[in-house]
């Protein structure tokens, strides 16, 4: 599938599946997924005319820890804005010398932006609202690990209003009527209850909250939570996005309306929304891109291989 480049936004997914410390041996920097992250984004420039958006999460933190940083920007190249306010960010951190800047246990400890895993998006209003509340990544955040939801999506949906009336009938109130707030909520409700489900089998079974709250983050299952969230979904989309505790996905509409492609091996995992860009960001042959087929759904689990269902 040729994918033809229309006014419509634009995403990356990135997971690195080796420590930081691999990275900074073989190229250089712990910063590679970083870098890869602002090629894939400013190849894919012309998507994002309205705003872009970075979120980077850190697997494994310890509580009491900050792993979810996102920076976002609607000002006239917000690429190149956004990047400045990560750079920026990274350069206040006190202590922060050039050299410890370099060591990757010290920057994932200290440093914002410095993760395994990154999602971007580029934003083209489909509507006449240019607040920075809409631009992407969007976020649902919760004390739980496994109960944060960050979305970025590429999406069109033709029954915003059903889907915003059965979040009312679940007796929600949701803060604004938009696809994206619809969409956050509307797969937000249905991580809740899968968490809240697991939580009373373990608890049952006579595990400790503490226990609970780990098995929940290896046992979690994002391909129910995304089959169900996506029932009533109507209209073209490409929907990206991670829980706080490292999983992560990418589903597509069942009729291919928006494009979507992906390439792994064993050092990192690339989603994004044109073929051509993660080839030429990545160095890699047409044929080690593939198109995430319409109807289906990517899922990376936080220790386990990438899987396609």
């Amino acid at each position: 599938m040729s994918d033809q480049i229309k006014h419509e936004c634009g995403f990356v997914l990135i997971r690195l599946r080796k420590p930081l410390e691999y990275y900074k041996e073989k190229y250089g920097t712990w910063m590679y997924g970083l870098h890869k992250l602002y090629l894939l984004m400013e190849k894919q420039h012309n998507r994002g005319q309205d705003g872009a958006g970075v979120v980077s999460l850190k697997l494994d933190q310890k509580s009491g820890t900050k792993y979810l940083s996102r920076q976002r920007s609607n000002k006239q190249n917000p690429i190149q804005e956004v990047f400045k306010r990560i750079n920026m960010a990274m350069g206040k951190i006190d202590g922060s010398s050039t050299e410890l800047m370099k060591d990757p246990e010290w920057a994932k400890q200290n440093l914002p932006f410095c993760g395994e895993l990154y999602l971007g998006h580029l934003r083209y209003g489909t509507f006449g609202r240019s607040s920075i509340d809409y631009v992407h990544p969007v976020m649902r955040e919760n004390n739980w690990r496994s109960r944060n939801l960050v979305l970025a999506g590429n999406f069109n949906l033709t029954n915003v209003d059903e889907i915003f009336e059965n979040l009312e009938d679940l007796g929600q109130h949701p803060k604004d009527f938009t696809d994206t707030v619809t969409m956050l909520e509307n797969v937000g409700h249905f991580l809740d209850e899968e968490n809240q489900l697991l939580f009373r089998q373990y608890k049952n079974e006579g595990y400790t909250n503490r226990e609970i709250s780990h098995k929940i983050e290896t046992d979690l299952d994002v391909r129910k939570i995304l089959e169900r969230s996506s029932r009533r979904w109507d209209g073209g989309y490409v929907i990206a996005g991670m829980f706080g505790h490292g999983d992560s996905f990418v589903a597509r509409d069942p009729w291919g309306i928006r494009p979507a492609s992906y390439y792994l091996d064993d050092e990192v995992v690339v989603v994004a929304s044109e073929r051509a860009v993660i080839q030429t960001a990545m160095n890699v042959a047409i044929r080690d891109v593939q198109e995430l087929k319409p109807g289906h759904a990517s899922s990376l689990k936080r220790m386990e291989k990438y899987q396609k269902s």
